[in-house]
């Protein structure tokens, strides 16, 4: 496992792991733990490796499933007394994003290579 290398440097409440990449470099498997401790992790998440329902592939979550989770944070703060500026800009961006991987899902859908290695 190796630490990742984070954007955010100071006062940071936790450390993240990772495995070695794999199917197109990017890497799956990810431990959190709290700052400074490799004994106690804070939890751990298992990204789809492999094609979707491919045989072979593990089944995982999705990087749209971590985004539509902080969205959801994100907007409920919103709505309560934690609203603020930079969370209203954070939210937009999370959203896009959410926008343009969907994009990409229903491009790779209408050209017949969703769940393939195809391009």
């Amino acid at each position: 496992m190796e630490k990742l290398n984070t954007i955010q440097k100071s006062d940071k409440l936790n450390d993240v792991y990772r495995d070695e990449p794999g199917p197109g470099g990017a890497c799956s498997f990810y431990v959190i733990f709290h700052n400074g401790s490799t004994i106690y992790d804070i939890g751990a998440i298992k990204f789809q490796k492999g094609p979707r329902n491919a045989p072979g592939s593990r089944d995982g979550v999705l990087d749209e499933d971590l985004l539509e989770i902080v969205r959801d944070r994100l907007a409920s703060f919103q709505a309560g007394e934690f609203a603020c500026h930079e969370n209203a800009v954070a939210l937009h961006y999370i959203e896009e994003a959410l926008m343009w991987l969907n994009r990409r899902k229903e491009d790779r859908k209408e050209r017949g290579v969703l769940g393939t290695y195809q391009k």
